[in-house]
């Protein structure tokens, strides 16, 4: 099952976020950007990057699960460039960037990438894992002790990331592999969930959900962040199958 939505939230007047999925044969790939930059530039890069990542994708004829983190690594360097590239064409997308949280399932290898703090979690039963570590101020405070996480949560600087797609030429990107961890769904999400809902909160709505379908699952999620104010944009995708250790049933 999958499920996925994108809301622009409550005060922001444009959503910057994009979300992709790329589900072929061989490849399951799901994709969630967050986009920042004046004007309409965020909403440029998130879109740029999520559709040059899974271009990238769509145009490979042979891939090995020994190489698909090469690979992913190459998709979201190539969507850096695009991005890159563009802002420095066109004054209006000067500055342009975005977060990119992408993860690829292919045979048993499943990878999680990401660059910004757009976040990923695995689910099991009652409990809930942050697979990614936001490249972020507040969390190079929290890694040098400086704050809490409690106190992080309403940090003034909150929104500055130390790492975007499309920002300098050279990135720096996480990965992370999964592949031999038990789940029963994947969450990939912007901070705009993350930002009002709580983890432990998360792993309740969706394990003691009644929704009939991880779509009307987003759906409530989205409404809940938007109901404790949906400050920033609202991105979510969710994807589940049978609790079970072969990857090919995550559907």
């Amino acid at each position: 099952m999958v499920g996925m939505m994108t809301d622009v939230g409550n005060v922001r007047s444009l959503n910057e976020d994009y979300i992709g999925t790329l589900i072929s044969e061989d490849i399951k790939l799901f994709i969630v950007a967050d986009g920042m930059g004046g004007h309409n530039a965020g909403e440029v890069a998130s879109k740029i990057a999520v559709e040059s990542i899974t271009d990238y994708f769509k145009l490979k004829e042979d891939i090995s699960e020994e190489d698909l983190e090469n690979e992913l690594k190459k998709a979201i360097i190539y969507a850096n460039e695009k991005v890159f590239n563009l802002s420095h064409k066109d004054e209006v997308y000067k500055g342009m960037g975005t977060t990119i949280t992408a993860c690829i399932i292919y045979k048993n290898k499943v990878l999680v990438a990401n660059v910004g703090d757009s976040s990923c979690f695995i689910l099991e039963k009652n409990n809930i894992i942050k697979i990614t570590k936001d490249h972020s101020l507040v969390q190079e405070l929290i890694d040098d002790g400086s704050i809490t996480e409690s106190e992080a949560a309403h940090h003034p600087n909150k929104n500055i990331i130390t790492r975007a797609v499309g920002t300098y030429l050279d990135i720096d990107i996480d990965v992370f592999d999964i592949s031999n961890k038990h789940f029963d769904a994947i969450l990939l999400c912007s901070d705009g969930v993350t930002n009002e809902i709580s983890k432990e909160e998360l792993v309740y709505m969706i394990v003691e959900s009644t929704c009939e379908s991880y779509e009307e699952l987003c759906k409530h999620i989205v409404e809940e962040a938007k109901k404790r104010g949906g400050r920033d944009n609202i991105s979510l995708i969710l994807v589940g199958g049978e609790h079970n250790d072969d990857r090919n049933n995550i559907r």
